[in-house]
């Protein structure tokens, strides 16, 4: 009996120094699973990637107060995101200048001096080595003054979002966000006083994935999600309103690719239909009315009508490891090709009655965390998703959905329907410029 044809086409395996087989993982709007699933591909990006390109370190919110730390990670670089004496959020290798041994541990806290428990070395909030035990065997041959804790070679904020660059040089943050700055934007001027609290609380998952997994998707949530999208009909007064109005058709909600791998789901036109519900639903709520009129005191009216009917909600990925969506600041982690871990912090709006954040972090409850209605639908389907990847037999994966309907829009971004794969096609742009360049 006459078999089917397949594709056992083999693809010869990326070399460090061999830009064009890197580029023969992307064709167009395909994209072979080696590109998620192989090891050396994921030694690269650490290095061409997460070494080199601006990653999102924390909010200065987390770190309100001189002595005040949150560890994190770019790449596999421990760091810390410290506030200072000076009141200056630095960001810092966790790594002891003597032996290398993490100088701080725990997640986050509030301390004076960063204590090195293998031979005793101690550094100030600010990096500087403040102590050496028994600095007299070394006779004169440390430079205390150049042997405090390495900074990252770059760092900046745009409105309290601390980026970190392991890149001495390279474009500015501002060039490097573009037009995801003003997505940025939609969430900090949610608040009536510019003021933004990402400290609700933390969810940190890890799935059997790769990072690359984690994106901006309108296709998936009717399917994915299917459960909540039936609770949620079943019981339509019960609390829990969806963002992801549109499905499969041009209702107004678009995909956006602004360059640099950063994409949204733009639903701005979805919800400013529901500005009159919204508004009469926080008038039920402690506060509500209060906050209605100090938007349109703050704002012009047609922004103070979009602020308050998007609530905070750009649903924006930033490349290559944050996203903003509903109530919360996702990082995404990567740790190997195929296990990944999210964090997910929900955020607080300043300037706004305590019943309205309660609000927000139910909201936030109900979709997210190990027992959210929406957030485990996600790990499970990335793990049968890079299960999948595995076969060798048509290896290639397609990101084509709605490239015939993508126009250059007035924001200099990219665009298409919602549930288009827009995003899916600027990550893997931007992966592949980065992958591909040489020093």
């Amino acid at each position: 009996m006459k078999g089917l044809a397949v594709n056992r086409q083999v693809v010869q395996l990326p070399r460090p120094d061999d830009g064009a087989a890197i580029e023969a993982l992307v064709r167009g709007a395909r994209v072979h699973s080696r590109v998620y699933t192989d090891p050396h591909i994921f030694e690269l990006e650490l290095a061409r990637i997460f070494s080199t390109t601006w990653v999102y370190v924390g909010h200065e919110s987390e770190v309100p107060s001189p002595g005040d730390y949150q560890t994190r990670s770019i790449g596999r670089t421990p760091v810390i995101m410290v506030r200072g004496a000076d009141q200056g959020v630095r960001v810092l290798i966790n790594r002891c200048r003597h032996r290398g041994a993490q100088v701080c541990e725990t997640n986050s806290g509030n301390t004076q001096l960063f204590r090195c428990w293998y031979h005793g070395w101690v550094y100030d909030t600010a990096g500087a080595l403040v102590s050496v035990s028994d600095k007299e065997a070394y006779g004169n041959r440390l430079d205390t003054g150049a042997m405090g804790l390495t900074p990252a070679p770059r760092v900046d904020a745009y409105r309290g979002f601390v980026f970190a660059s392991l890149a001495p040089e390279g474009e500015s943050l501002g060039t490097n966000l573009g037009g995801a700055a003003a997505a940025i934007d939609l969430l900090v001027d949610a608040s009536p006083t510019g003021k933004i609290l990402v400290d609700g609380g933390s969810y940190k998952t890890e799935y059997r994935g790769n990072w690359k997994l984690v994106g901006m998707d309108g296709y998936h949530t009717p399917f994915v999600h299917a459960s909540v999208f039936a609770a949620k009909q079943r019981n339509p007064g019960g609390g829990m309103e969806l963002t992801q109005h549109g499905r499969f058709s041009d209702d107004g909600a678009s995909a956006r690719d602004f360059g640099h791998g950063h994409a949204m789901l733009d639903y701005r036109k979805n919800a400013l239909r529901d500005y009159a519900k919204r508004c009469a639903d926080l008038g039920k709520v402690p506060g509500g009315p209060e906050y209605i009129e100090a938007m349109h005191k703050t704002h012009e009216d047609a922004k103070a009508r979009l602020l308050i009917s998007l609530a905070g909600d750009p649903h924006l990925g930033v490349f290559p490891n944050m996203q903003v969506v509903q109530n919360q600041v996702r990082i995404t982690t990567p740790l190997a090709a195929d296990l990944t871990r999210i964090t997910m912090t929900a955020v607080r709006l300043g300037g706004v009655s305590d019943e309205i954040n309660a609000r927000r972090l139910r909201r936030h409850e109900y979709f997210y965390g190990p027992a959210g209605a929406g957030s485990p639908d996600d790990a499970e389907i990335f793990e049968r998703v890079q299960r999948g990847m595995m076969a060798e037999v048509d290896p290639w994966i397609e990101i084509s959905r709605g490239i015939e309907r993508e126009m250059a829009d007035s924001d200099g971004s990219i665009a298409a329907f919602h549930a288009d794969e827009v995003p899916q096609r600027g990550v893997m742009r931007r992966w592949l410029k980065l992958m591909t360049q040489t020093a």
